[in-house]
């Protein structure tokens, strides 16, 4: 008996692997620095929790309709008025198990067998591997240096093809933190109009964004931009709820009606509870988010000062998000106690080896060349795990 070719064309997550071998050692009593996971380190809001509880209480415990309780979507549309200026009906709104199995169902809904879809680099890990369990073909857009790592009309338009479908726009980005320019995204946008392709935005990190930053949804630059582009996001990051599992997507009828009869067959109804929590959330007072926001900021400032002091590593300021994302190219030939380091994998391996720190190798985001580290830890665990770093470094010759 043998698995499908799907199935054995999919990588696993690399984050998730690192961080699952963290916790492994942590739980066998190993003194552990994690800096792989993405997810804040902060409880949920006790608002939201209470909610929760009240839904278990009141017995809202059976199905919702499958792409979520109308209160709730129509709490997403608030929220999009309210801060991105778009304006869109609850009909036009999904509620999934997470943003990730939001963009599973955008992917789904739009590809065809060998349809492709363009995904600039570094990319977040999981994008290349939902393309192609939709049985769609990952193209990788990397920016050239002569436009000084930017995203142009001409670098979008040399990977178009007939088979072309969408382009994924992720700000603030996981891995890299940064955020598109609005010069970036009317390069998309117009490249999506010129050849009639989806535009598939995922803004589950726009609450965190820092300094002068600013975060534009590509939606707000047209009508007809809006109407080629599916909105991703969640509750998950900005209200410290991964676990819970609430994501959404905004778009166009017609997709938002595929998408929900896709889900009512895979999954049905996004959990009620958290449903219930997600709608405290987006209605209740926002305070929380600042405050850890005010957070983040501080511990990119130090993680980023310390990073660009150590030998072999530098990085550039990450706008949003909360990871540094690692040049460790300089390391790469270096050997460490005899053993010669070929690449970040190899380099990721003996830091969480011999120095008990876990980071995670950019191989995954498309850039073999970085690390990935989460600063959505403690600032004593980020001095520590620093620390730690920088002895190990100092150790390469």
């Amino acid at each position: 008996m043998t698995l499908s070719r799907k199935a054995l064309g999919i990588t696993p997550s690399p984050t998730l692997t690192i961080d699952a071998r963290a916790k492994q050692l942590k739980s066998e009593g190993v003194d552990v620095i994690g800096f792989g996971a993405g997810e804040p380190d902060f409880d949920t809001p006790e608002h939201i929790r209470e909610a929760a509880i009240t839904a278990i209480r009141e017995g809202f415990t059976r199905y919702t309709p499958a792409a979520g309780i109308p209160e709730l979507k129509e709490a997403v549309c608030e929220k999009l008025q309210r801060e991105n200026n778009l304006l869109y009906r609850p009909g036009q709104v999904v509620l999934s198990n997470g943003a990730k199995h939001s963009l599973a169902n955008i992917f789904t809904a739009i590809l065809d067998s060998g349809d492709e879809v363009l995904i600039p680099v570094p990319y977040w890990v999981s994008y290349p591997e939902m393309v192609k369990l939709a049985d769609g073909v990952p193209v990788s857009v990397a920016a050239d240096e002569k436009d000084g790592g930017k995203l142009t009309a001409e670098l979008l338009h040399r990977h178009i093809t007939p088979r072309t479908r969408a382009i994924v726009v992720n700000s603030p980005s996981n891995p890299t933190g940064q955020l598109f320019s609005r010069e970036e995204l009317l390069a998309v946008a117009g490249i999506a109009l010129q050849n009639d392709l989806w535009i598939i935005s995922d803004e589950i990190y726009e609450k965190l964004v820092y300094g002068d930053a600013e975060h534009i949804s590509i939606a707000c630059l047209g009508e007809e931009i809006k109407k080629r582009t599916v909105i991703v996001n969640g509750v998950s990051k900005a209200y410290a709820m991964t676990g819970w599992r609430i994501g959404y997507t905004a778009s166009g009828p017609e997709l938002a009606v595929a998408m929900e009869s896709i889900q009512s067959h895979l999954t049905s109804n996004p959990n009620s509870i958290a449903q219930k929590a997600a709608l405290a959330a987006l209605r209740g007072p926002q305070d929380c988010v600042e405050e850890m926001r005010q957070v983040f900021e501080s511990r990119r400032t130090y993680a980023l000062e310390r990073i660009n002091k150590m030998p072999h590593l530098s990085c550039s300021e990450p706008q949003g998000a909360f990871y540094l994302f690692v040049n460790a190219g300089q390391a790469c030939g270096l050997s460490f106690r005899g053993t010669v380091i070929n690449n970040t994998d190899e380099l990721a391996a003996l830091l969480l080896e011999y120095y008990r720190v876990a980071v995670v190798p950019g191989r995954g985001f498309g850039a073999p060349e970085y690390v990935r580290l989460s600063y959505a830890t403690s600032l004593e665990n980020i001095r520590v795990g620093l620390d730690r770093m920088e002895a190990f470094l100092q150790e390469l010759q």
